[in-house]
């Protein structure tokens, strides 16, 4: 029988253990919106207020590949180590299992250096600091090395992991790989114009500490680094350190004070070898002249000269109904109704030009004439339509050339502009416009990037390249007869000539600005571009040479076209031509 004395303790006993309960429910709910709810907030005050610590994990800068996945630039993990000179002292005064005597030994045989230097090291730290705790032993010691070093245990060895930048091959792409400074930045080339692709994301380590510095077991709390994306070129390595080795020897056989090679798919236009002498290489900035850190091909603009007469013959075929036996008749010098005066490059009497002998034998004169055919506004035109004025790729630094309207040319412009002066191009929209005729008349936009691949595989490429149909597919085919005519009965055409293929070409010899508004005297810019088969446009190849001095005409560019030529066939093992050239076209009607 229960009683109210009975009763009562048991009443209190379990109200107790209810509050008791309460209590401790209410703890767990608040250590659990500590700890789970509102964890991260917590850590952050934790870091705040000197309980905890953040490291930085790297993510890896991406690699720039070729177009057959030949690696350009790609980042490594280097170690820098460093020594406690305290620890060591400490240490050998209890007779430690690795005598500092025969440690410094291992670590000398791993790092380069010699027993001596490495306890100098230390000596001299001691002897600045007698409790000193740091010492650089050495800087950008690889991976083997880092891994022999830890393996030998000692408790004073620390080893700080960094990441750099190494290309591969060196200077090849050099110049349109780009570099990065001492501080990871990104400065010129891909290296900056796809920083969106090649940068990483760090990710971070945290931990909180109690008051006496211990980390708290479950506080670690880790966001990992995500690395940065591969950039695919098109470029071909191969083709590309072969241009940049022949470009250098022949614009310093000419005496030269540079050159460039550039070779672009007909069909995609795919920018295959953008070489350029002089060169640098990445890896070692300081082995070149600053003013050669950035890319020539498409950040120098010049008159393109008689490389586009050729586009003058396209407007007035394509808008003018032109053929290449129509003709003018032209001396080597005429005054021009308007006062303009236009001189050829040698003397001559009035010839009763074609087109197409206008082209071979590179009349100012009867381009001029020709050129009337139309009006300035319809030239305007087929100029900005061939890319004149516009950039190709958006290259670091690229530009565009310059291009007035028609109503702003003077007398002479009118005609100069006939001829390729009174404007000025850049080697990659002179590619470009001979891409446009070797294909057709169908201009397909250049491209140098293939792809960008994300670290987890998903590849993004660009946009496809913008096509359009410049000019009448009649045009065309006219203009590359011409073209291929100005090839073999030019002067040149023993020089130029690729064994088993049909090839095209014409030459451009640009006067050089002097900086005050002239010209220099008896120097030039010479040029020279084409492409081939004749028969199955494959390749268009452009070559440049600034101010040679041994030839100073565009003749200076011969065998570098020549050879560029052939090789751009040989690599890609194009078929030779299959058939016959059409019948010569006469120069005089």
């Amino acid at each position: 029988m229960t009683t109210r004395a009975t009763r009562s303790p048991r009443r209190r006993t379990v109200v107790a253990l209810a509050v008791v309960l309460a209590v401790l429910a209410a703890f767990v709910v608040r250590l659990v919106d500590i700890q789970v709810v509102n964890a991260d907030a917590h850590v952050e005050d934790s870091l705040n207020t000197g309980l905890g610590t953040t490291d930085k994990i790297a993510g890896q800068r991406g690699s720039i590949i070729d177009s057959d996945g030949t690696v350009l630039a790609s980042s490594v993990l280097i170690y820098d180590a460093q020594l406690s000179p305290l620890v060591i002292t400490q240490l050998e005064k209890k007779e430690p299992k690795l005598p500092w005597a025969e440690a410094s030994e291992k670590i000398a045989k791993v790092t380069g250096q010699t027993g001596d230097e490495v306890r100098a090291i230390v000596a001299d730290a001691l002897a600045k600091n007698s409790e000193s705790e740091y010492a650089l032993l050495a800087k950008s010691l690889t991976t083997e090395q880092y891994i022999e070093l830890r393996d030998l245990g000692l408790a004073y060895l620390h080893m700080t992991a960094r990441e750099t930048r190494v290309y591969p091959n060196g200077a090849v792409a050099g110049n349109i790989v780009g570099f990065l400074d001492g501080e990871g930045t990104a400065q010129e080339g891909i290296e900056k114009l796809e920083s969106r692709c090649l940068a990483p994301a760090d990710g971070e380590r945290t931990i909180r500490k109690g008051k006496d510095g211990v980390v708290i077991p479950g506080s670690e709390r880790i966001v990992d680094a995500v690395d940065g994306g591969t950039v695919q070129l098109t470029l071909n390595s191969d083709l590309q350190w072969y241009m940049q080795q022949m470009i250098a020897e022949e614009a310093q056989k000419q005496g030269a004070q540079g050159g460039t090679v550039f070779v672009v798919d007909v069909k995609t236009g795919k920018i295959r070898a953008a070489a350029e002498w002089p060169a640098m290489d990445p890896n070692d900035l300081d082995a070149s002249s600053p003013d050669t850190w950035g890319n020539k091909v498409f950040t120098h603009d010049y008159e393109p000269g008689s490389t586009f007469k050729a586009i003058t013959a396209a407007a007035v075929m394509d808008a003018a109904g032109a053929t290449p036996l129509s003709s003018v008749t032209a001396s080597s010098r005429e005054t021009f109704p308007n006062g303009a005066v236009v001189n050829d490059a040698f003397s001559h009497p009035a010839n009763n030009y074609t087109l197409a002998g206008a082209l071979i034998d590179s009349s100012n004169v009867a381009l001029s004439k020709f050129g009337d055919m139309v009006s300035p506004e319809v030239r305007y035109d087929y100029l900005q339509r061939f890319g004149v004025g516009q950039p190709t790729v958006g290259f670091t630094d690229e530009v565009s050339g310059i291009l007035h309207p028609a109503g702003e040319w003077d007398n002479q412009s009118r005609y100069a502009t006939t001829f390729g002066q009174a404007y000025t191009v850049t080697v990659p929209q002179v590619a470009g416009a001979y891409q446009a005729i070797a294909n057709g008349g169908e201009k397909v936009d250049l491209s140098l990037i293939e792809s960008c691949t994300k670290p987890d595989g998903t590849v993004v490429t660009p946009d496809e390249p913008k096509r359009e149909q410049i000019i009448k597919p009649e045009t065309a085919s006219n203009l590359t007869r011409m073209l291929e005519n100005v090839a073999v009965q030019g002067g040149l055409s023993k020089d130029i000539e690729v064994p088993g293929y049909r090839v095209t070409s014409k030459t451009g010899t640009a006067e050089v600005p002097d900086g005050n508004g002239g010209y220099k005297s008896g120097v030039y810019y010479t040029s020279m571009v084409g492409f081939a088969p004749v028969d199955d446009p494959q390749f268009v190849v452009v070559v440049t040479l600034d101010q040679p001095t041994k030839v100073v005409s565009s003749a200076a560019t011969a065998s570098a076209f020549q050879k560029a030529m052939t090789q751009v066939m040989k690599a890609y093992r194009v078929m030779p031509s299959s058939t016959p050239m059409d019948e010569l076209l006469p120069k005089f009607d």
